[in-house]
């Protein structure tokens, strides 16, 4: 009975060792001398049910005829099965995956195998041994080096291993000797193809290693030409394939040759030798077809061979046409030693050598994709079958799965279902072809691939195994996820085993999967498995406000790391951790908890997230609280102690009483002394002269650093990172200490790094025991990186300044406050011992009594300090004789008042009588105590004590011990007062070692250069010449380097110093300095003295002579001497790209910037400016700015160094502003702008399509407003000689404009008081509508339809008035002589002119005295007619056509009764659109102020008006007015009280804003109302006072005034002003409206680049929301981007849960009818509807689309379709509706008869079903 495991190509299990299997009889050895055409071997054991077909060895008949055949044929064609696979046999094989250590391989037949680094060759193995033997492992060649995907090659089965559950594993070599084992140095032939791999590389070519023994091969380099496959430089175990060009000395050498052509044409010829011992797969042949069968074909090849080919490896488009005889090219494809099979392929992809082969489908990736409605062509009853998928495409079906496992096979059963249901498992590149399953248990299965599995997903798995480091769960077969250790519980588990068992069914939730690697992280945490908040799986769902769980990962002094979903991540801040303030929050909270987290802030580009658990606990407030205090850093403070923690003091602000943090270790710039005062501090003590240095939402940091609170008030500190510049010096201290370096910090919260090289001079093996926590330092900053916001720092002595008399201040200051301690002390506790020692003092004599003597040290004790502890340690005893009880006297040394303990010395030196000292007097000094920072020292030979610091600087470390202080050491003292009041009268002295110990140094050179003297001449020998500067190697060995101002004098502009200097010259220098280098030539990194100081020589004449003395300028010196406008000499030493500045030097000391426009006079120097200037070049410039704090210097090469009215200067483009002009950046941080009819002298259409950002053009100066200059780039400003006459003159005021003149200019705006065109940059002329075009408009917008803002048109000025300012002009033809403005093919009406507007008058005038009686009857209703009538003939300058005669009854005098505004139609559209005529759409210059509207009457009003005053009016009529007025005064007053009215002032919005403050509509109106006045800034107020005032509950009216207030910007102000009020209405509102609106506005003004930019992120950020997707897609279709649209498409279904794809592959079909291709809109609708045939919603609006864009023939084809679906019977009793009302339409009685016959069929079919 056959084994139920069966075979599968990408591995199956083995039941039964291979030697149980019977073994299938081949012949070993064939007949030579019989002709055997039908003789057969199976390609392995047959696996159907029919076992008893045995092979047959010899078959005789008219087959003989054929020829002979060295292997016999098989019988029935079939696929190689993995169980016929044995070691050593050889295969063809394509890279399919690369990993550093192992390569994936495709074999035939789909099977899979795995190439070991180790199976390459025995070269590379002995390469991989000693570069891993070697320390340095970075150039390791892995195999990504050697492989890629698609290269096919060589390879024999090296081992079969069975795997764990059965499987079987396939390791393959390429290893010459495997692969060419059958091949001996003497049948190695030229012309034969073999492969192998390199061995070593050689001066001009390659040593191969072919694996024949005895033969050495060698590639030329000349001969590797194909860069596409053969890398220019084959490395070590590179595998090649190439073609034997050579044989010498029987084979022993061989040349080889990899051209391509050669390589293609290379075919295997019996002349080679090949026999079927050595044939290899890879060989090109030429074959015969023996036989053609169902399965495959036989072929007969290299005359005596046969081979097979499966049906895999026909071309499929050749597979009908082979037939017997024809001759066909073929690839061997493997060749089984043993039995003599050899399998070839036809594909042209493996006949081709040299093409990658593809490892992706063309069709994409569909791995693990269920496919539905595939249909089985063919059944190959040994192999598998066929099977057509619903795309037409082909894939093959292994036999094992066509069934379930463990029950029998029915092929006939298969193959007679119509459709089958399939999961793609595979896809296999030596195939070319998609390996599918039938299996119901693989289709059914949830996860088949870890693409299957997302973030957040709830799965189910059985626990496999527990590790030290989590547990390993199994989702299925072969996906496997890690619950780490962490996530084990929700809380940390000590003993996870008591808990988890192997097999134990869990459940976990999903929190990143790694498709590539394969990884899978899973959690078992309850908080998390269970939670209902919402997930955030990226940071763009994490939008502000959202609150979700998530788990902390890190805790930190500043805050806690929190870890959601697919490693987004954010930062909860200390303030925002509790409503409570945390100090420490590692005592609060521990690694692995899981909290409730809100997000406050989130950047998805740049993916940070502020978090915060507070808001997430109490709730959202509208606002973080504001500080009670609100408090700058640098402010002088008094505080009162509220609460003593270990390492902090909270206290109280008074008088505000607003809670800060005063940590311990600010209390002092001494370390030691912080202790004691924070001890000596009680709670509801007052301290004051305290410091504010930082402060964030929560928490006030305080100081009393002495050396800091300096730096605030002198001000040497940086506010934020952008004061901050290399080589400033701060104050700072000690944040925190790591083993890399230590963090500084400074005030206003900036922290640097210093680094381990930078924090010391000396040797520094730890850096965490060089400073101590918060020790105050002084930084100098050494680098910046301004991307990520760092900067680094050195500490080092030799780099900083110390301040003078820093050490004595520090000193004086140590010692009061341990003063003021006693004192607290003393006063607090009372005690009479503590008052008795705080009388004591140093030098003080006292008499004592010696009790005994204890570890080398006497106690004395004393009558007067009964209780104090009193000792002279062993040096102060030392030569003196003592006895219990003796009396003798001492003198004080240190007194510690806590211990209450004091100490003394006997010594006789110290007890003499006390010398005068004088000031400036130098002294030796001994070391008599040291008390941890303070030392008390003795002068020999005065008697005299003092007290001095033990470091001389804040930066001095104590690294070794011996370069601590103790008693006994000699130091040298320089008295500087004798008597120092501060020191209660002890000598203020300064200090240096007597005996300096030598350091350790890199050799006596280099110690010597360390002892250069400041002048002395030295003399040396050129050992460089750079061009910044000249290194001399002095005559004991030292290097010095000699800048380039120290080489020459009297220098000439342009010439190169240090090219005067020669290598190898002699020269003699003089020492002005030193300089620390790095050398890398002579010591280690580790070495510490790999920093060393070399001394900055000076070569200058002037500076080597000796009569002369010369002092050591300071940096702030120098910069001091050069004055702003300077002309100085400076030298080149550096361009940096990046910033497009020079740098420049001028002294070994000083270094100035010179910015792109303060280099260049010529924009065409622009792209490479660094090619005017060489390094080391002498330039001449002018100083542009001196600063010393910050220090900067920065200079200018373009002659000028301030911009000044009237010049010529270049400037860069950094804003076009479409119809207003341009924003340039100025040289020296100026900026200005060009406006739009100041560009040219000749206007031109689209005037600023010339210019883009960053371009640099020539200005001129015109004027300085408000630190914004007004520029021109007029020929005739920039060169008045050369310029031609301007065609478009300049106009600098009205009055240079005089009646009459024809002008141009550019539209400024069109509105409803006319068109208003800019004439220059500061006058702007009107033409009224009437004076626009000579046809009649009913409205400004027809006008602004078809003449947009920048039109540049040709006027006439009518009149000017110069008091107001104001030019009337007139567009009409008449008066230009150029066509209308409007085209006559708009077919609108003349205006009524001239004759006819008189004749018309009269006939009004003669109509109105007939009918006096009527009109008096209807005057009510004549007035509120007269009032519309007056608002459309306002002077707005739109006229009324007269139609009819009843029209004429309501045209009135415009002057009859003061303007009055129309009401709002109720017609109008509801959009955001304010009634009075202003639109959010309009230009800013279409508003006009109310008194130039009511200034601009007609001439004809004004008669009329006259001629009506005139007539005496009768008693009647006099009544009848009276009557109206009344009338009108009660509308008037209704009027008022109807909340509906639009206001006329702004007194009238603010009473309705107190009725309604929550109308968005009215507060619109209010900033239209200040609109129409042009008073921009007000209306940006009123939307500012609508947003804080109306309720945040009313979120529709926020956002209505949001998407106002950035349509005011978009239109009016500038890119900046927008993007920041968008920035303020995502925090404010839901961010996917506000960022759609913002879209539509880009999209309506044309600003097409910025709306896809927007788009793009928009569809990144709301990935999951549809209606971005859609939009995205209706915008790229409307500019015409079809392709994009389809791109998009494809986008959203990924992004989309699957749920949503049928509707929106709809909604884009439908896009594409509107605005794409119809057609391709209906073959998307076509493909949706043929998947998904019952949406009959989708049908009706494919038909609606249909009817609109398609043919009748289409339209009738889609009705017939949908008539004939299997749905309900009223649905389709629908559809046969629509079908005859579209006939009855547009069809004919003949088609409206067939509609109804085809519904009769229809009735008659479904039956009374049907009928209802």
């Amino acid at each position: 009975m056959t084994s139920t495991d069966e075979d599968f190509p990408r591995g199956g299990t083995l039941s039964k060792p291979a030697e149980s299997t019977p073994a299938v009889q081949r012949p070993e050895v064939d007949n030579l001398f019989q002709s055997n055409e039908a003789t057969e071997t199976k390609k392995r054991k047959g696996a159907s049910k029919d076992d008893s077909k045995k092979l047959k060895k010899q078959k005789t008949g008219k087959e003989k005829e054929d020829g002979l055949t060295l292997n016999a044929a098989a019988k029935c064609v079939e696929i190689l099965h993995i169980k016929n696979l044995k070691e050593g046999m050889l295969m063809l094989g394509c890279v399919k995956e690369i990993t550093d250590f192992e390569v994936t391989v495709s074999l035939p037949c789909g099977m899979q195998g795995f190439l070991s680094i180790k199976n390459i060759s025995d070269s590379y193995t002995k390469l991989l041994s000693e570069q891993l033997d070697a320390e340095d492992t970075e150039e390791i060649c892995s195999l990504p080096h050697l492989f890629f995907p698609g290269m096919v090659f060589r390879c024999v089965v090296a081992r079969l291993d069975i795997a764990r559950g059965g499987s079987v594993s396939i390791q393959l070599s390429v290893n010459p000797k495997l692969v060419n084992k059958a091949l001996t140095s003497g049948s190695v032939k030229a012309g034969m193809v073999l492969s192998g791999c390199v061995e070593s590389v050689e001066d001009h070519g390659y040593m191969v290693d072919i694996g024949i023994s005895g033969s050495k091969a060698f590639l030329p380099k000349k001969a590797v030409k194909d860069k596409h496959n053969i890398p220019e430089e084959l490395k070590v175990g590179q595998y090649v394939t190439s073609q034997v060009e050579e044989v010498k000395n029987d084979g022993r050498v061989v040349r080889l040759s990899v051209n391509p052509s050669a390589l293609a044409q290379a075919y295997a010829e019996s002349q080679q030798g090949w026999n079927l011992t050595n044939l290899l797969p890879g060989l090109l042949v030429k074959a015969k077809i023996k036989k053609v069968t169902k399965h495959g074909l036989i072929l007969d090849f290299l005359s005596s061979f046969s081979g097979q080919v499966d049906f895999l490896h026909m071309e499929p488009e050749q597979a009908s046409s082979y037939t017997e005889g024809d001759e066909v090219r073929a690839c061997v494809l493997y060749v089984d030693p043993s039995t003599r099979l050899v399998g070839l392929s036809l594909r042209s992809y493996l006949i081709q050598p040299g093409t990658r082969v593809d490892t992706v489908p063309a069709g994409g990736d569909r791995i693990g994709e269920v496919v539905q409605g595939c249909k089985v062509t063919t059944m190959h009853h040994m192999s598998g079958a066929m099977l057509q998928l619903p795309d037409n495409s082909m894939a093959f079906i292994h036999r094992n799965h066509l069934k379930e496992p463990n029950t029998p096979s029915n092929d006939n059963q298969v193959l007679a279902k119509p459709e089958h249901t399939c999961r793609v498992l595979d896809f296999s590149p030596m195939d070319q072809i998609h390996f599918v399953s039938l299996r119901m248990s693989m289709i059914e299965k949830l996860f088949y691939r870890y693409h299957d599995l997302h973030a957040g997903q709830i799965v189910e798995g059985t626990v496999s195994v527990l590790l030290d480091h989590g547990m390993m769960v199994h989702l299925s077969d072969h996906i496997k996820g890690l619950v780490p250790r962490t996530h084990l519980s929700d809380i940390i588990l000590k003993n996870p085993e008591k808990k988890y068992t192997e097999g134990m069914k869990v459940k976990c939730r999903v929190l990143s999967v790694d498709v590539e690697r394969k990884r899978l992280a899973l959690t078992r945490k309850k908080a998390l498995v269970e939670s209902t908040l919402p997930l955030f799986l990226s940071y763009a769902d994490a939008r502000r406000g959202r609150v979700s769980h998530g788990y902390i990962v890190s805790i930190r002094e500043f805050g806690c790391f929190v870890r959601f979903y697919n490693d987004v991540r954010g930062l909860v801040p200390v303030s925002e951790l509790s409503s409570e303030p945390i100090i420490n929050p590692k005592e609060v909270f521990y690694v692995g908890q899981v909290v409730k987290a809100k997000v406050l802030q989130c950047d998805p580009e740049k993916e940070k997230m502020t978090l915060s658990l507070r808001a997430a606990v109490e709730g959202d407030p509208e606002a973080p609280p504001k500080p009670q205090f609100d408090c700058v850093v640098g402010q002088k403070l008094e505080v009162k102690v509220v609460k003593k923690a270990v390492s902090i003091l909270e206290v109280a602000i008074l008088p505000a009483d607003a809670r800060a943090v005063l940590p311990t270790m600010h209390l002092s710039d001494h370390m030691s002394n912080c202790p004691l005062l924070w001890e000596s501090l009680q709670e509801g003590d007052t301290i004051s002269n305290l410091v504010c240095i930082s402060k964030n939402k929560q928490i006030i940091t305080l100081t009393k650093k002495p050396t800091v609170k300096w730096s605030l008030e002198e001000g040497v500190v940086a506010k934020d990172f952008s004061d901050i510049t290399v080589g400033m010096q701060l104050i700072g201290w000690i944040k925190n200490m790591m083993s890399y370096g230590v963090f500084v910090e400074f005030p206003y919260g900036l922290v640097g790094l210093a680094p381990k090289s930078a924090m010391t001079d000396k040797f520094l093996s730890d850096a965490t025991t060089a400073f101590q926590l918060g020790q105050t330092v002084i930084a100098k900053v050494t680098n910046l990186d301004e991307e990520k916001q760092r900067f680094l720092v050195t500490l080092k002595v030799s780099e900083v300044m110390n301040p003078e008399g820093d050490a004595e201040t520090r000193l004086i200051r140590g010692l009061q406050e341990r003063r003021a301690v006693a004192e607290m002390l003393t006063s607090r506790d009372g005690s009479d011992l503590r008052q008795q020692l705080a009388t004591l003092s140093v030098g003080q004599k006292l008499k004592l009594t010696m009790d005994q003597m204890k570890d080398s040290s006497a106690i004395f004790r004393s009558d007067d300090l009964d209780g104090a502890t009193i000792l002279a340690t062993e040096h102060h005893v030392t030569g003196v004789t003592l006895t219990p009880g003796q009396k003798v006297s001492a003198v004080i040394l240190h007194v510690d008042i806590m211990a209450s303990q004091v100490h003394v010395s006997v010594l006789s030196k110290l007890m003499g009588k006390k010398k005068s000292l004088n000031e400036e007097s130098k002294y030796t000094a001994m070391v008599q105590h040291v008390d941890r920072e303070f030392a008390v020292v003795s002068l020999e030979e005065t008697a005299q004590l003092t007290v001095i610091q033990t470091t001389r600087h804040l930066n001095d470390t104590c690294i070794f011990e011996s370069d601590k202080l103790k008693p006994g050491v000699r130091l040298s003292v320089t008295v500087l007062r004798p008597s120092c009041q501060e020191m209660e009268g002890l000598p203020l002295v300064s200090w240096e070692r007597a005996a300096p110990r030598r350091q350790h140094t890199l050799s006596e050179s280099h110690a010597a250069s360390k002892g250069r003297r400041f002048g002395e001449i030295v003399t040396g020998k050129v050992r460089t010449v750079k061009p910044t500067c000249v290194l001399v190697a002095l005559e004991d060995g030292i290097t010095g380097s000699v800048h380039v101002s120290e080489v020459a004098e009297n220098v000439r502009l342009g010439s190169f110093p240090t090219s005067l200097v020669k290598v190898g010259s002699v020269v003699t220098a003089r020492v002005i300095g030193g300089q620390e280098y790095t050398s890398h030539r002579f010591l280690p990194f580790s070495h510490p003295n790999f920093k060393y100081t070399i001394p900055e020589l000076s070569l200058l004449p002037s500076k080597l002579d000796k009569s002369v003395e010369f002092k050591p300028d300071t940096e702030k010196e120098k910069l001091k001497s050069y004055k702003v406008g300077e002309e100085i000499t400076c030298f080149v030493s550096k361009y940096n790209p990046n910033r497009k500045s020079l740098e420049v030097t001028t002294d070994p000391c000083i270094s100035g910037t010179v910015d792109l426009l303060a280099m260049i006079t010529d924009p065409k120097d622009a792209s490479h400016p660094e090619k005017l200037y060489k390094l080391g070049q002498v330039v001449s410039a002018k100083v542009v700015e001196v600063n010393l704090n910050p220090q900067r210097f920065v200079v200018s090469l373009n002659g000028i160094h301030k911009l000044e009215k009237g010049g010529v200067t270049l400037g860069m483009v950094t804003n076009v502003q479409p119809h207003v002009g341009l924003v340039m950046k100025l040289p020296f941080g100026a900026t200005g702008t060009v406006a739009i009819t100041d560009l040219a002298d000749a206007y031109r259409p689209n005037p600023l399509g010339a210019y883009s950002k960053d371009q640099l053009v020539r200005c001129y100066l015109l004027e300085s407003e408000n630190n914004m200059w007004k520029l021109s780039l007029r020929p005739s400003r920039l060169n008045p000689e050369k310029a031609k006459p301007a065609k478009d003159p300049e106009v600098l005021s009205v009055t240079e404009l005089k009646a009459g003149q024809i002008i141009r200019g550019y539209i400024k705006s069109v509105g409803e008081h006319g068109v208003f065109i800019s004439l220059s940059k500061n006058i702007t002329g009107r033409a009224q509508l009437q004076q626009a075009t000579k046809y009649f408009v009913s409205s400004y917008t027809v006008l602004a339809q078809h003449l947009p803002a920048g039109t540049l048109l040709t006027t006439k000025i009518l009149r000017i008035d110069q008091e107001e300012k104001l030019v009337d002009l007139s567009l009409l033809s008449e008066a230009t002589g150029k066509p209308d403005v409007l085209p006559e093919s708009l077919g609108l009406k003349l205006r009524l002119i001239g004759k006819e507007k008189e004749k018309h008058d009269r006939k009004k005038k003669k109509k109105r005295k007939l009918s006096k009686q009527e009109e008096a009857d209807e005057v009510p209703k004549k007035k509120k007619k007269t009032k519309k009538a007056k608002t459309e003939d306002s002077d707005s300058g739109v006229e009324v056509f007269f139609r009819e005669e009843a029209d004429d009854e309501d045209k009135e005098d415009p002057k009859a009764k003061p303007a009055k505004k129309a009401k709002p139609s109720a017609a109008a559209p509801s959009r955001l659109q304010v009634s009075a005529g202003f639109s959010w759409d309009a230009g800013l210059s279409s508003l006009k102020p109310a008194a130039a509207a009511q200034e601009a009457e007609s001439s004809d009003g004004e008669d009329q008006e006259d001629s009506s005053k005139s007539q005496k009016k009768s008693r009647h009529e006099l009544e009848l007015e009276k009557k109206a007025e009344e009338k009108a005064l009660v509308q008037r007053e209704a009027e008022l009280m109807d909340p509906n009215l639009r206001p006329q002032d702004s007194a009238a919005f603010e009473r309705l804003l107190l009725a309604s403050p929550n109308s968005s509509l009215l507060w619109l109106q209010y900033m239209a109302h200040h609109l129409q006045a042009t008073q921009i800034e007000q209306a940006r107020a009123v939307a500012e006072r609508a947003l804080k005032t109306i309720s945040f509950r009313e979120e529709q009216e926020k956002l209505n005034v949001w998407v106002a207030l950035l349509n005011l910007e978009n239109m009016y102000g500038t890119e900046e002003s927008l993007k920041k009020v968008f920035e303020r209405a995502l925090q404010f509102c839901e961010p996917m409206p506000v960022y759609q609106q913002l879209a539509d506005m880009y999209a309506k003004s044309n600003k097409t680049k910025e709306a896809e930019g927007l788009y793009k992120t928009m569809v990144k950020r709301f990935r999951q929301n549809k209606a971005v997707w859609l939009s995205y897609g209706t915008f790229l279709l409307q500019q015409g981007q079809s392709d994009a649209a389809s791109a998009l498409l494809q986008r959203a279904l990924k992004s989309l849960p699957s749920k949503e794809s049928v509707d929106v592959i709809a909604k884009f079909a439908q896009l594409e009818f509107r605005y794409g291709d119809a057609e391709k809109g209906r073959s998307m609708f076509d493909k949706v509807l043929t998947s998904y045939p019952k949406r009959t919603d989708l049908w009706s609006v494919f038909i609606d689309l249909m009817v609109k864009h398609g043919s009748q023939k289409e339209i009738r084809a889609l009705f017939d379709r949908v008539i004939h679906l299997s749905v309900a019977a009223k649905k389709i009793k629908f559809f046969f509706k629509r079908y005859l009302e579209y006939e009855k339409r547009h069809g004919t009685p003949e088609s409206i008869q067939a509609v109804k016959d085809k519904a009769l069929e229809f009735v008659e079919a479904k039956g009374t079903e049907a009928a209802c």
